[in-house]
C-alpha cells in the first residue's frame, strides 16, 4: 500500500493498495495500520465504521462536523464515486483548497480527510457503496452542511444531480457557514 500526500489539502492523504487479481477476482488490503502510522496518523484513533449505498447521480454533501471536527478515511467499496474535499481550516496553508478524486471498487483507494474539511460525493454508477472509517462518534448536533452547488466552490459535479437529501438541498452557502463558524 502506498500513501501519497494530497497537495490541495494539507494533511490529507490518498492510500492506494496493490490489488492482486486472478481468475477468482480481486484481493487487496484496504487498511494497513503501519502505513497509516508512517504518515503520522494514529490508526487506533478510528472508532466507527459506516457505509452508504447510493444510486447513479445521487449527491451527498458537503458535510462536516463543528467543534473538534471529524477525521475520516473514505473508500468506494463498490461502484464508482466522484469524491470532493474542501479545506475549511482557517489556519491551514490550503484554506479553501479543493481536491477531487474518482474512487472505485477497481482501485479500492482510500482518501484520508482531516478534521475541519468538508466532504461530499456523487455516485457515478448504478450502485455505489461508500465506506467511512471515522475518528469520533456521531453527534447530530454537530452536523454542518454547505450547499453542494455553491458558486464560490464551483465544484464540477460530473453528472446531473438526480437526488439529494432535504438537508443537502436546503444547505446554506459557504459564506453563510463561514460566518457561523468564525463567531
Amino acid at each position: 500500500m502506498k500513501a501519497t500526500e494530497v497537495p490541495e489539502i494539507a494533511g490529507a492523504y490518498l492510500f492506494e493498495p496493490t490489488p492482486y487479481a486472478d481468475e477468482r477476482g480481486l484481493f487487496c488490503r484496504t487498511f494497513d495500520a503501519d502505513v497509516v502510522r508512517s504518515v503520522g496518523l494514529d490508526p487506533d484513533a478510528f472508532v466507527q465504521d459506516s457505509m452508504s449505498r447510493s444510486v447513479r447521480g445521487v449527491l451527498r454533501g458537503l458535510h462536516l462536523r463543528s467543534g473538534a471536527g471529524e477525521a475520516k478515511l473514505v473508500r468506494c467499496s463498490y461502484g464508482r464515486i466522484f469524491d470532493v474535499v474542501v479545506d475549511l481550516r482557517t489556519d491551514s496553508p490550503t484554506y479553501l483548497g479543493r481536491a477531487f478524486f474518482k474512487l472505485s471498487d477497481e482501485t479500492q483507494a482510500t482518501v484520508y480527510i482531516p478534521a475541519g474539511c468538508a466532504h461530499g460525493f456523487q455516485a457515478l454508477t448504478e450502485t455505489a457503496d461508500t465506506s467511512y472509517r471515522i475518528d469520533r462518534r456521531h453527534d447530530p448536533a454537530e452536523d454542518v452542511t454547505i450547499a453542494f452547488d455553491d458558486p464560490e466552490l464551483a465544484i464540477p459535479w460530473p453528472l446531473p444531480v438526480t437526488l439529494t437529501s432535504q438537508r443537502d438541498r436546503e444547505a446554506p452557502s459557504l459564506a453563510e457557514v463561514l460566518k457561523q463558524v468564525e463567531r
